[in-house]
């Protein structure tokens, strides 16, 4: 069974059983009541194992599929966490006090009651369960459906405007109040964005593949061939949810057409982007001629900005997304005029890989991204413009109708220069080394990597001639060669800042040291890294300290992994990016990054971080990821000779 995951195995023994009949409370063609996904929620926050918690999602959704198969979409989304695809915006995450507010209407609980309830539990899910389970009704509700909680959570996140808060709240409140057994705290858990059950993106695609093929070929094993057939089924729907990230798009094609015709029907398209690819973290030259040994490579520079997908429709619209898929049309509408005009004779619609960068056209210089980042995120006016951007160019991922993410690099950068012309300080073409390299080349290498950082940019990226795009993957084609690899580690970390100390002496007032954490998506989980309190300016802290006080939370988070011996004096809501450097890894008694990945009992921390920006184009989610923190510090072990057991020494 060469190929075939041994996930994909063992599930092939345990969906034999399966009768609809026995789990649907519901006849086929009636709405899926909300009160079945809940429970299945419910199911899954108990099961610690993703094999386990994948089948119970498979169950459910084939159930789905075999009495409303239009509830799926919904039913899809609700398990995400989300009310739309990303790129149009539409987001939950409503405030606690709204919340609250709500809660007191739907319970009869004083607000007070509410904010205690909520300090000893650290959990608002916890407490609208409890306080509904509590809670007598003269008349019984009507229940609540998939099709209904997902339409009133769309009608959550669209409400805009005078006494939107008053609308949100009114809304909420219908929701709880006709919600009973385990269905408020999920239904306050996903309105806070995060419904904290370990389930991840990934687990609800492969689940839903899964479904749809047992749904339409069974689960006969005969042939010994279900894991094959799961299998494919899963690389089917991963392959065309990266090329068109849109649930609105790929469930109505897998309910219509056999999963092996996806990609005729589930296609990259300009207006909806794609999640970009990323490169790998070296640590060095003499690392990046070893990888690429016998291979040809071209190297660009680095551009230290935020990455921006410039779409240009057929109807002459344009389009920027940042790496999250935010629609940043709004951000750089500088940008959004000049594209038109850029654009070559003949091409009718387009989507281009870039860089925007803060750049001072008077002199071509290049400007550092804290230039950037403070030009104002939305509704800027062009007139109003005070920092000027640069588009740099470096892909072409599709042209006048045809998908270039299979073609090699070749094609992709002789469709760039087909697609638009330069204009200097507007839109120019990412500087690159057109030549092959060899792996004798490390003073060339050297020599470019210098002149890179000369013209204002991070280094260098390198890249394979023949590689395809990898939407959404961090690709060994592409490798990261920055500037300070010298200093011991080969790349920043993204983190999200959970905590702080107040400060002593000179910094009483503000925060003198701050808890950092990276994130984990398997199990949906803030893990510590390090402590950070040194580096700062005066200025920089009291910044810090009122920004992040408007994050403050009365306790830590249910998913935030930390060791009761490192408390913080107080905790802030996962908001805040930082991009730090250190010195190096170490195993950590104390700190739960990337747990048992390098160590079984034990996490990995940073020594001696300090802070290079503040990340305001990332959110907490895209920090630094636990596995990547783990292939960190191994590649360190490799590259310093190391043990692998070496703990840290000093916080």
């Amino acid at each position: 069974m060469e190929g075939v995951g041994l996930g994909a195995v063992a599930a092939a023994k345990a969906y034999a059983n399966f009768d609809s009949a026995e789990l649907a409370t519901w006849k086929a063609g009636e709405p899926v009541p909300f009160l079945f996904l809940a429970s299945t929620f419910e199911a899954i926050a108990n099961q610690p194992k993703r094999l386990q918690m994948t089948q119970l999602l498979v169950t459910a959704f084939r159930t789905i599929l075999a009495t409303t198969p239009e509830d799926l979409l919904p039913a899809v989304y609700l398990c995400s966490n989300q009310v739309a695809p990303s790129h149009e915006g539409l987001e939950l995450g409503i405030g606690d006090s709204i919340l609250m507010k709500a809660l007191c209407q739907a319970t009869g609980k004083s607000m007070q009651k509410i904010k205690d309830d909520y300090a000893e539990a650290g959990d608002l899910g916890n407490v609208a369960a409890a306080a509904r389970a509590k809670q007598k009704t003269m008349f019984k509700p009507k229940p609540l459906t998939v099709q209904g909680v997902f339409k009133a959570f769309q009608a959550i996140a669209r409400t805009q405007g005078t006494k939107s808060q008053e609308r949100k709240v009114d809304l909420i409140n219908k929701l709880l109040v006709s919600s009973t057994d385990v269905e408020p705290g999920f239904i306050m858990r996903a309105l806070q964005g995060k419904l904290r059950i370990g389930l991840g993106d990934e687990t609800v695609r492969v689940a839903l593949a899964h479904a749809q093929s047992l749904h339409r070929h069974g689960a006969d094993n005969a042939d010994g061939k279900l894991a094959n057939r799961l299998e494919t089924a899963v690389q089917a729907v991963k392959q065309a949810y990266s090329q068109c990230p849109s649930y609105d798009a790929l469930i109505p094609a897998l309910l219509q057409y056999p999963i092996e015709d996806l990609p005729d029907h589930v296609r990259f398209t300009p207006g909806v982007p794609v999640k970009p690819m990323l490169a790998k973290a070296t640590t060095g030259i003499a690392e990046v001629l070893e990888k690429f040994t016998d291979q040809e490579f071209t190297c660009e520079y680095k551009y230290d900005g935020e990455r921006a997908q410039v779409h240009y429709t057929e109807d002459g619209k344009v389009f920027i997304y940042s790496r999250n898929s935010e629609n940043n049309t709004g951000k750089y509408p500088d940008i959004a005029a000049i594209v038109p005009s850029m654009v070559r004779e003949g091409v009718k619609s387009m989507v281009l890989d870039c860089e925007a960068v803060a750049f001072e056209r008077a002199t071509g210089k290049i400007l550092p991204f804290q230039v950037l980042s403070t030009r104002k995120r939305k509704d800027v006016e062009v007139a109003d413009i005070k920092v000027q951007v640069c588009l740099f160019a470096f892909d072409c991922l599709y042209l006048n109708g045809a998908m270039l993410l299979q073609k090699p690099l070749t094609e992709r950068r002789t469709a760039l220069s087909q697609a638009v012309r330069e204009k200097p300080g507007e839109l120019q073409f990412a500087l690159f080394k057109a030549h092959s390299y060899t792996s004798t080349d490390v003073e060339e290498l050297g020599t470019f990597l210098n002149e890179s950082v000369a013209a204002g940019t991070e280094g260098l990226i390198v890249k394979t001639m023949d590689s395809t795009y990898e939407p959404s993957r961090r690709s060994l084609h592409w490798l990261k060669l920055k500037k300070d690899y010298l200093e011991g580690v080969g790349d920043t970390l993204d983190v999200a800042v959970i905590g702080a100390w107040f400060g002593k002496g000179k910094r009483s007032g503000v925060f003198g040291a701050f808890l950092l954490a990276v994130y984990n998506p398997e199990g949906e989980e803030f893990q510590t890294i390090s402590k950070i309190g040194t580096g700062f300016s005066e200025e920089q802290l009291k910044q810090f300290s009122e920004e992040l006080r408007l994050h403050t939370i009365p306790t830590a988070k249910p998913y935030y992994r930390y060791s009761e011996t490192l408390l913080p004096d107080i905790w802030f809501d996962a908001k805040t990016v930082w991009e730090v450097k250190c010195a190096d890894f170490s195993i950590s008694p104390r700190h739960k990054a990337a747990l048992g990945l390098a160590d079984p009992d034990k996490g990995i921390s940073i020594r001696f971080p300090r802070l290079v920006k503040v990340r305001d184009d990332k959110t907490p989610e895209d920090a630094t990821s636990a596995e990547q923190v783990a292939e960190m510090y191994f590649k360190q072990a490799l590259t310093s000779g190391q043990q692998k057991g070496k703990q840290e020494d000093e916080e």
